[in-house]
């Protein structure tokens, strides 16, 4: 079996573990972080996945461990949470990676696959509305607003 069909198995095998636990199926992306991430497309989700495994969770000594990923604001940050990723203590829990030694390259790697993988089950019938151009943006927030009150004059 080539060693993609390895990973593939790894991660679908990984990602069905984790819909048996009440916490992990819990997450979802909301349809504003669906947009950003279709918007963003995978090329760019993928830079900021390996960025934030790189600073926030591959160190060997993370100060803030078990509250360095927050709970919103990024696709990739509620994939680490879905997936058992978000700190070392889950790390270790989930995937046996044990905590005080820096995370491989090849950990990294598996890690931000699994997390695109997750991102792409979780966005499988999104349907993206097609984003507004800032002229579009910018004219639709003029017609929104409303003229100024007429004032009456008193001292007539």
């Amino acid at each position: 079996m080539p060693k993609t069909e390895i990973n593939e198995t790894l991660f679908q095998n990984a990602l069905e573990r984790l819909v048996h636990s009440k916490f992990r199926s819990s997450f979802h992306l909301s349809q504003k972080l669906k947009q950003y991430a279709a918007e963003k497309g995978e090329t760019l989700l993928k830079q900021h996945a390996v960025n934030f495994i790189q600073t926030r969770l591959a160190p060997e000594i993370i100060p803030n461990d078990g509250a360095q990923t927050p709970l919103k604001g990024h696709p990739v940050f509620i994939a680490q949470h879905a997936c058992g990723c978000c700190c070392r203590g889950c790390l270790e829990k989930w995937y046996h990676i044990p905590k005080g030694r820096e995370l491989s390259p090849k950990e990294q790697e598996n890690v931000v696959m699994l997390l695109l993988q997750w991102i792409a089950r979780d966005m499988q019938d999104f349907v993206p509305s097609a984003p507004k151009s800032a002229k579009t943006a910018k004219k639709s927030s003029q017609k929104q607003k409303k003229p100024p009150p007429k004032t009456l004059d008193l001292f007539d």
